[in-house]
């Protein structure tokens, strides 16, 4: 078998919406960065294998923006059909684009070397490729999911539910238990225009009636997933998955059994057919670390009004119960959770390994908070977090604490700037931005958005202009936009039930198409250029330019007539 051994900054194992945020996130700002995956393509449980819809903070103005939205709304522009082969590559993508990052799809992280608290390097087997990676890294983040780097590493981690005492969380359990929530394989369904017929395998499960399947939730109409079709939780979420997974497939085939031949189902759906069926759980939870902070069900209650916040929650707290589909009552509870609530930067890295960062479902929260904060959109902008973060840590030679201690107003900042969204806070835009009189006010106040208490954007239609001006001449290196993007749009970026009138994705019509920049030099406007928007939120465009005024002129919209322009800043 071949060796190799690769070097870098960063080390992201796992390649979810965590992982991906982590290593784009730390690749963009200069980071070279290595993303290792144990699948052949990236997105975990909102990948083609496993085809969860990306769920996040609920209400008005919520969406999580960043590297999520960026993600989601290139899927809205390249696949308005909602394929899942085209969605891959829009997770392969953006990953391809950052020359900082080395993808090493396939390959499963297997032991780690310490020095004392840190971690050195990891290892990885490639199984296609026949090759072991060993990578040496100032700076590791475990976006695994199962927190793999955790326990090579022997990092401090829980495991299932805390006792209701521990932090006096009304809906734990009264005594402390190794139950978790459960795991899922999904299905898809198709619609058409003739009948088809269904003939399960002969290991599938037979139902007859409601009764059988606990009073399920069996229709194929609106939202059905069949997440309920779930197993695992009262057993071992990590070493029991292959008989989770054969007990997944015998339910989910006879549920479909059950819809195409049952007495009550048949004639109902006649012309469905099966379009998919996932063979790879959805995985809810398992190992969690401990961080300097655990977040706990009383924090998510109360805001999570941490001075050290770093992303937010709004999702309830959905908690499933460990028994899932064999459970005769409800299969899950979603006790309410304020939206939004914030989550702070002490729970995304470990207490005990002094260079480990942590994102996705495995932070330092308990498994009361967990059910909130589990959530993909949720653990997307913690990614987005930890990637800023480790930035920081390169480039002030500092542990994943000490970025905490000294520097979390420029981490802060640092994801405002990248279009993540801190309940709270605002954007503190660069000075040369600051010092520069301008035209149309809302477009560099730093809220970035519409909020419960003010909208504070340029309203602006086709050929409207706003203009910066300084009393001297300077020079311009970047030119930053955000775009409104309908933050309060429905769409999910997948279609489960494929009816004959499934509606098209398209890019929100709030969104600016086309603009022009235009600099002021030696008293004589010069264009910079005219350019495209791709249908994206956040557009930043790099410049060598001098001048004493810049001017920004909105050519084209994506649909609306008046758009709003939540920000305008230059460096």
């Amino acid at each position: 078998m071949r060796e190799k051994v690769l070097q870098a900054d960063f080390l992201v194992v796992g390649g979810g919406l965590s992982g991906v945020a982590a290593a784009v996130a730390a690749a963009r700002n200069g980071v070279k960065t290595i993303l290792m995956h144990d699948r052949p393509v990236l997105g975990g449980n909102a990948s083609s294998e496993i085809r969860m819809w990306i769920c996040g903070a609920r209400g008005s103005n919520r969406r999580e923006t960043g590297i999520v939205e960026e993600i989601l709304l290139e899927n809205l522009y390249r696949n308005p059909e909602r394929n899942y082969s085209v969605w891959d590559t829009v997770m392969y993508s953006i990953v391809k684009r950052e020359k900082n990052i080395t993808l090493l799809l396939n390959t499963a992280c297997t032991e780690v070397t310490m020095d004392g608290s840190k971690i050195t390097s990891a290892r990885g087997y490639q199984s296609p490729s026949q090759t072991w990676y060993t990578v040496k890294a100032e700076y590791f983040a475990d976006c695994s999911g199962d927190s793999i780097l955790g326990v090579l590493s022997k990092a401090e981690l829980r495991y299932g539910r805390e006792a209701r005492s521990e932090f006096s969380e009304s809906i734990a359990p009264e005594n402390a238990d190794r139950k978790t929530m459960g795991m899922s394989c999904l299905i898809q369904a198709r619609e058409t225009d003739r009948p088809h017929d269904f003939i399960p395998p002969e290991w599938a499960y037979h139902y007859e009636k409601d009764e059988d399947v606990n009073f399920r939730d069996c229709e194929l109409a609106g939202l059905q997933n069949f997440w309920w079709i779930e197993v695992g939780g009262s057993a071992d979420a990590l070493h029991d998955v292959d008989e989770s997974r054969d007990e997944l497939l015998k339910i989910a085939f006879g549920i479909w059994d059950y819809l195409k031949n049952s007495p009550a189902k048949r004639e109902l759906y006649r012309n469905w057919i099966l379009e998919w069926v996932g063979f790879l759980p959805g995985k809810r939870e398992s190992y969690r670390f401990v961080g300097d902070y655990i977040v706990n069900q009383n924090d998510v209650a109360a805001g999570g009004n941490f001075p050290d916040i770093i992303a937010y929650g709004g999702w309830p707290m959905d908690d499933h119960h460990p028994d899932g589909f064999y459970y005769p009552g409800e299969p899950t509870i979603f006790h309410p959770a304020p939206s939004p609530f914030g989550i702070p930067y002490r729970s995304l890295y470990s207490r005990n390994i002094a260079n480990l960062f942590c994102a996705g479902r495995n932070i330092s929260v308990t498994h009361s908070a967990l059910s909130s904060t589990r959530v993909m959109a949720t653990c997307g902008t913690l990614g987005q977090a930890i990637g800023t973060a480790c930035a920081l840590a390169v480039k002030n030679h500092c542990s994943p604490r000490e970025v905490g201690e000294k520097f979390i107003s420029q981490l802060q900042n640092d994801l405002m700037r990248d279009d993540a969204w801190l309940p709270g806070k605002r954007y503190t835009p660069p000075a040369l931005t600051l010092e520069a009189s301008v035209t149309c006010e809302g477009l560099r106040g730093g809220l970035n958005r519409v909020t419960d208490q003010a909208d504070e954007s340029w309203h602006a239609k086709a050929g409207d202009s706003a203009v910066y001006t300084w009393d001297k001449e300077v020079h311009i290196g970047e030119c930053r936009l955000v775009f409104d993007s309908d933050l309060d749009r429905k769409e999910k970026n997948i279609v489960v039930l494929q009816t004959a009138d499934v509606p098209l994705c398209t890019t929100p019509t709030t969104l600016v198409k086309r603009f022009k920049l235009e600099a002021k030099q030696q008293g004589l406007w010069q264009e910079i250029g005219t350019f495209d928007n791709p249908g994206q939120r956040l557009v930043k465009i790099p410049m060598d330019v001098c001048c004493t005024e810049m001017r920004l002129t909105i050519l084209e919209t994506f649909g609306n007539g008046s758009v709003k322009i939540f920000s305008w800043t230059v460096a």
